[in-house]
């Protein structure tokens, strides 16, 4: 072999060397380049994505403040409701006390009428059977117990259904 053919052979295997990188270079720079637009295609969508769940995440916080607000709006209701409880139950024990006063001034005034059965002599029912026991009458008036409100509401005068203290006066017509 020739000195020239050896020059010609190194020569040849030099350029390979250096097509070859430049080609390994090309190549690189191309899949960088790729890789960066792939990059930047995933960092789009994920800013996107960013956008909906931050949209998201204002409507769960939002949803939760409605939740709260629902929440103190029905402890403030259940309050309330405790409140009213409480006043009703004290304004049933007022009008106990006050049916219970106007049971007594029925009873005071019906001792008093002469016209009353109560005023009646005790050992008499309204018969005026001496004899006959007052207290067999299960709603007798005779013993002067006081009267119960569903014995009293609905009934004129606070008198018991079906007994009558003093008889209605006429009206002027």
């Amino acid at each position: 072999m020739t000195t020239s053919t050896i020059v010609w052979i190194v020569v040849v295997v030099v350029a390979a060397a250096l097509l070859s990188a430049a080609l390994a270079w090309v190549a690189r720079k191309k899949r960088t380049e790729h890789h960066r637009v792939q990059a930047g295609d995933i960092r789009a969508k994920a800013v996107e994505q960013s956008h909906k769940v931050g949209q998201r995440e204002a409507l769960a916080d939002e949803t939760a403040a409605r939740a709260r607000a629902a929440q103190a709006e029905a402890e403030a209701m259940a309050a309330h409701a405790a409140g009213l409880q409480h006043q009703a139950q004290a304004r049933r024990t007022d009008a106990a006390t006050s049916r219970s006063e106007v049971n007594r001034q029925f009873e005071r005034a019906d001792k008093i009428d002469p016209d009353s059965d109560a005023s009646a002599d005790p050992d008499s029912d309204a018969s005026g059977d001496p004899d006959s026991d007052a207290s067999a009458d299960p709603d007798s008036d005779a013993s002067a117990t006081a009267r119960d409100d569903s014995e009293t509401r609905d009934t004129p005068r606070g008198t018991r259904a079906g007994k009558h203290g003093r008889p209605p006066m006429p009206r002027a017509g």
